[in-house]
């Protein structure tokens, strides 16, 4: 038996979408504001969470899994261009510098636990970041390379999908396939709800990043003032003069 899951997900969980992009971090993004050391740790954090899940995926396409299998387009895989962005931020020993923050440990956890016990959930996870990637990844490269003064292919791999040469078709490919796997309504409410999950687990991940956007804004602001202060009090020694 087959449901219409694509149109499920993408239904079941726009409240979860709108919340995440109303997260302080992704609005500062969306704004252009991005601090070039708070975006690499995002960078790391996905480089632990998209690893999972391409490691846990993988392995069940090499078994045929029939619900996880067909979803396992290599083309979508994203650790190796999150590898050359961290080798840009981090250097060539970033695999020693780099570590999850716990928002992303507890994540990257809960792709390993449904890999276990309910393999299909993974489809959740996979939807919510593959396509959202997809769908939204020129917009946020643009964002990102104004707001950091980068080049074209410094820093930015993780939003390049070289393997996908129309967006438009491969996702028409991507719901067709999801509205062809062997499930029943039962199995497709928990994937849209194991989506929401993986949005939260996502939302979880910005807010701590966003506590430390705040305090570099902060650092910021007050060496601005520090020195507009600074400024001040030796203009007016000069005037006194």
């Amino acid at each position: 038996m087959s449901v219409a899951l694509s149109s499920q997900l993408r239904e079941g969980t726009k409240k979860a979408h709108t919340m995440a992009e109303n997260t302080g971090f992704v609005s500062c993004f969306l704004k252009g504001v991005v601090d070039k050391s708070i975006y690499r740790e995002l960078v790391a954090d996905l480089y632990f969470v998209y690893s999972a899940m391409e490691s846990e995926i993988g392995q069940l396409s090499k078994e045929s899994h029939p619900v996880v299998g067909p979803i396992g387009f290599p083309e979508l895989n994203r650790r190796e261009t999150l590898e050359q962005d961290l080798d840009f931020y981090f250097g060539k020993d970033w695999k020693s510098l780099v570590k999850p923050t716990p928002a992303a440990e507890v994540y990257v956890e809960r792709i390993h636990e449904v890999a276990k016990q309910s393999p299909e959930l993974l489809i959740g996870h996979h939807y919510t970041r593959y396509i959202g990637d997809l769908s939204g990844g020129q917009i946020l490269k643009k964002i990102a390379q104004k707001a950091m003064n980068l080049s074209e292919q410094n820093g930015l791999r993780f939003y390049e999908f070289d393997l996908i040469d129309d967006e438009k078709a491969f996702k028409v490919k991507y719901s067709s396939t999801l509205d062809g796997l062997p499930i029943d309504q039962l199995m497709a409410d928990l994937i849209v709800e194991e989506a929401n999950k993986a949005f939260q687990y996502n939302m979880d991940m910005f807010q701590e990043l966003e506590g430390n956007l705040i305090a570099a804004i902060g650092k910021v602001l007050f060496g601005f003032i520090t020195h507009k202060k600074r400024k001040g009090s030796t203009d007016k020694k000069a005037i006194n003069r």
